[in-house]
């Protein structure tokens, strides 16, 4: 009975948990002042903060001539042992931005990952004066000067600056910095103010991604550090508010295993912008205004990282980008349980027996308590005679029935909540491995064994030309979903009958409910599962034939 009522406690658990965290809980938004401007800085500048200098005049009058633009745009690559970027001249954006550590796809010529796919249409990291044309610097061509179409970053870091001029003397340098071995990527800002008079603007970096689709048990979409808390923006929030404004550290759009990033070098407030529109989702991060003096010039300094949602990498970037990897209310739980697998890759380079081990030591730990509950659970069998012979007695008198049974347990010394507690305790630890491994990059194209070469995926032997009712593509068959299935099914034969008929038929349903629920579940999460189900097999026959 107890071992039904954990089983139906998991289940009622997932769906609450689900239903909770797609419905009910909402982000912490971070409230501050509406005003639109930012009152100039003190005079002093604050370690971090964009710097003011003189700026290179030419000798010719301080009302520049503007370049012509209408001309052809470059397109610069520039190749790092870790990625390939493409750099537009129009925009000076990046237009192409391809992985080499990883494949689109599983397979010995699948393409190079993708961050910024074609349908994000004139690129990303466009660079804004707020207060004059938005949309003109955005298509505006810039020039990269004498920059070659194909630069190869070795040990010496490499640049590329571009220059763009507005018609009332504003030059604006952006200039990019390449180095090897990391995902990291400095980009400089410059306004230089080339006109005979003072102005005010605000500078702006936008990123630009393709908005998810669907919802995801692990984040996807907008996100940002703001006064040392992390904000994640569901798209369909939008609509209610588009601007947070604090402190802000790091602005980025995330995927499920990859993100793109900018990190802000500043100790002013700004604010943080969003919109969709086509399928697409722009997050613009607004510094606060500035005063450019004419014959001066400011410079905001930047970083971009565009890579893996890996936690080591993020907490070496610095900023608080680490915070980025977030698994909820588990998230104490969920992080050591990383680490720890990645600890026992380390050793066995294998990710499935890596939560093989993990599951196993996890088992360990928590033995005393699954014991506990076994051994409660084989007393409550052993009393189900005389209980059925008390309902019989009493079926007529409820509150004669519950004294006798109490009377009973009482008799034999048996906690009527011993076989649930200890197991409910457990409940927690399987949220987090879930979350954990749902969301772990480590697992993305990671192979266990035979047909099972990606554990971020649901596992499919063979493949079918056809759907099937309730199944995600690929069409197979979902073999260790339906082991899975068979051991809870043998688990449920070694539990104690159910007194209730209605309960007794839904505890025959349960394994067909699970197996249902987990054949769209990524392999690593099935796994889990499964092994941690054997496990469990393996302890409540040992603790009967102990006790039989």
């Amino acid at each position: 009975m107890e071992q039904a009522r954990l089983i139906i406690a998991i289940g009622l658990s997932f769906l609450v948990f689900f239903i909770w965290d797609a419905f009910f809980v909402e982000k912490k938004t971070v409230e501050k002042a509406t005003v639109e401007q930012v009152e100039p800085q003190p005079a002093e500048q604050l370690p971090g903060t964009p710097t003011e200098a003189a700026a290179p005049l030419k000798e010719e009058p301080l009302q520049a001539v503007r370049p012509v633009t209408d001309r052809q745009s470059r397109i610069i690559t520039v190749s790092t042992d870790k990625y390939e970027a493409r750099l537009d001249e129009r925009g000076a954006a990046i237009t192409g931005f391809k992985l080499k550590d990883y494949k689109d796809s599983i397979g010995e010529n699948a393409a190079m990952l993708e961050l910024v796919p074609d349908m994000v249409k004139g690129g990303t990291v466009h660079v804004y004066l707020e207060d004059n044309s938005r949309e003109g610097m955005r298509n505006e061509v810039f020039s990269a000067g004498n920059t070659p179409d194909q630069l190869t970053v070795n040990n010496q870091p490499m640049s590329v600056e571009f220059s763009w001029m507005s018609e009332s003397g504003l030059e604006v340098i952006k200039k990019y910095t390449f180095t090897r071995g990391t995902y990291l990527i400095d980009m400089d800002v410059t306004v230089i103010n080339r006109s005979a008079t003072d102005r005010r603007e605000r500078l702006s970096v936008e990123l630009v991604g393709v908005a998810p689709k669907k919802t995801s048990y692990a984040f996807e979409g907008p996100s940002a550090y703001i006064d040392e808390e992390l904000e994640q923006i569901k798209i369909k929030s939008i609509k209610k508010k588009n601007i947070y404004k604090g402190k802000i550290e790091w602005i980025a759009l995330e995927e499920r295993y990859f993100l793109t990033s900018l990190l802000i070098d500043s100790k002013n407030e700004g604010s943080f912008e969003l919109a969709t529109d086509s399928g697409l989702v722009t997050g613009k991060y607004v510094h606060p205004a500035r005063d450019y003096k004419s014959g001066k010039q400011v410079t905001y300094r930047h970083q971009l990282f565009f890579g893996p949602k890996q936690m080591d990498l993020l907490n070496a970037a610095g900023r608080g980008l680490g915070n980025l990897i977030n698994f909820g209310f588990f998230d104490i739980l969920a992080k050591p349980c990383l680490k720890f697998m990645n600890l026992i890759y380390s050793v066995i380079p294998n990710y499935g027996l890596a939560i093989i081990l993990i599951t196993i030591i996890i088992k360990i730990v928590l033995w005393p308590l699954g014991s506990k509950s076994y051994k409660s659970m084989n007393e409550m069998k052993r009393v189900q005679p005389l209980m059925a012979e008390i309902k019989e007695k009493y079926k007529n008198d409820k509150k004669k029935q519950n004294e006798e049974t109490m009377a009973l347990y009482k008799t034999y010394k048996i906690n009527p909540m011993g076989g649930c507690l200890p197991m409910v305790v457990q409940i927690p630890v399987f949220f987090a491995l879930y979350r954990m491994l749902y969301g772990a990059i480590e697992l993305r194209h990671a192979p266990f064994i035979g047909w099972i070469n990606d554990l971020s995926a649901p596992d499919r032997l063979f493949s079918f030309g056809f759907s099937i009712p309730f199944m995600q593509p690929p069409y197979g068959i979902p073999v260790l979903t339906l082991i899975m299935g068979a051991t809870m099914f043998l688990q449920q034969k070694m539990s104690p009958p159910m007194g209730d008929p209605a309960q007794a038929k839904m505890m025959m349903l349960m394994p067909i409910v699970f197996t249902f629920i987990f054949i769209n579940f990524s392999s690593g999460l099935v796994l889990y599962w499964l092994v941690n189900n054997v496990l469990s097999i393996s302890q409540q026959y040992y603790i009967q034939k102990k006790f039989a």
